[in-house]
């Protein structure tokens, strides 16, 4: 990856959180390929966030480093304070830490339901929350960006498609969409967007398991209408856009990048 001659996200500062591999890698570099100072946020993978600041700086880009649990209000509230005494302010905000823990529902336990809600869904509550307070305390900067400031969540195609074995992770990531749809209304006057991109099945450690060998893998393609798992850079780049003033006038909705998993393929010779 190059910087982009575009440059859509110069001068603005983006806060990506789980940024130490995945998804969350794929983003950063993107944003910063596009001009976007980097707060590279990690939970426990210190070694994957150095080396997802490794790969901005050489491609000519900016970043640090915060280490935060996104579902801890105080540790939250460090992170967004330490960003703003370091680079001034925030413009972007990528919300998307997440995390899987399975189970068949009758044997899921609260402790597996909690957690994965406490990070997927409480974490982007607290993270928005913070960002939005702080678009609204800086005000307009017009000469930057168009928007205020922007929130992107990171949902999944689970967002609109059940997953029995998977009811938490499938419960978070519906309530993101009601939470960005009702987030986006509310802070719209305030020229703060707000959306989320749905991811499908994208070559991340947390899919792995899918993928192991190459019976799993063509199983898999048999969801995905154009033929490829996704790459992170597929959400980056859709992130990038989304960000930027090109799509100025989106706000509150999802965006799929999939390959078309949402347009139900089962049904494609059962019509």
């Amino acid at each position: 990856m190059a910087l982009s001659p575009k440059q859509r996200l110069i001068n603005q500062v983006a806060i990506v959180t789980g940024a130490s591999s995945g998804i969350g890698a794929g983003v950063a570099k993107s944003l910063a390929a596009d001009g976007a100072t980097i707060v590279v946020n990690y939970h426990s993978d210190e070694e994957g966030a150095n080396k997802t600041k490794q790969e901005i700086e050489d491609l000519g880009g900016k970043a640090i480093i915060m280490q935060a649990d996104v579902s801890k209000e105080e540790e939250v509230q460090k992170m967004f304070k330490q960003t703003i005494e370091q680079l001034g302010t925030v413009h972007i905000l990528i919300n998307n830490s997440g995390l899987q823990d399975d189970a068949k529902f009758v044997d899921m336990t609260l402790e597996q339901w909690n957690k994965v809600i406490s990070v997927n869904l409480t974490g982007q509550f607290l993270c928005a929350r913070e960002a939005a307070r702080e678009f609204i305390r800086r005000g307009p900067q017009p000469e930057i960006s168009k928007a205020t400031g922007k929130i992107i969540c990171m949902s999944s195609v689970h967002e609109v498609i059940p997953w029995a074995g998977h009811v938490n992770y499938a419960t978070s990531k519906g309530g993101i969409m009601l939470m960005m749809k009702s987030i986006a209304q509310e802070l719209a006057p305030h020229k703060i967007r707000v959306n989320s991109i749905g991811p499908g099945a994208i070559a991340t450690p947390i899919n792995l398991s899918a993928r192991d060998t190459p019976e799993e893998e063509k199983s898999l393609l048999t969801l995905i209408p154009y033929g490829r798992i996704g790459e992170p850079k597929d959400i980056g780049d859709v992130a990038a856009w989304l960000a930027s003033d090109e799509a100025d006038y989106v706000t509150g909705t999802t965006i799929f990048a999939d390959g078309g998993m949402t347009l139900y393929p089962g049904f494609a010779d059962n019509g």
